[in-house]
């Protein structure tokens, strides 16, 4: 059941960080706590960050240093406008995978 779970997992990960930096800016750090909260989306900081730097490779996400309260500064990761286009298009696809597998599922009940 866990390698079914991972595998499902891997494919949404990008739209999970999407939909993260869509609610404000984060830390990576904050990435990796956020994830950890929902079952099912735990990721180590050795798949989020590379994924960030995928990320901001394909121009979906910026970044920016800033003070920290404790500790070094810290590099925080916002949506540009592209990025945001992007987790608009990738909820939508979304959002009609899961209406039709529900409607697959149910079928088969």
């Amino acid at each position: 059941m866990a390698k079914k779970v991972s595998q499902l997992r891997r494919g949404v990960l990008e739209l999970a960080i999407l939909a993260l930096l869509g609610r404000g800016e984060k830390y990576g750090g904050e990435v990796v706590d956020d994830l950890a909260r929902r079952d099912g989306l735990e990721a180590g900081p050795g798949t989020v960050y590379p994924l960030l730097t995928r990320l901001g490779t394909a121009g979906y996400v910026e970044t920016f240093w800033e003070e920290s309260p404790s500790g070094p500064p810290r590099k925080y990761y916002r949506l540009t406008h592209a990025g945001s286009a992007q987790l608009s298009d990738q909820r939508d696809t979304w959002r009609s995978l899961v209406s039709s597998m529900d409607e697959l599922m149910e079928a088969s009940a």
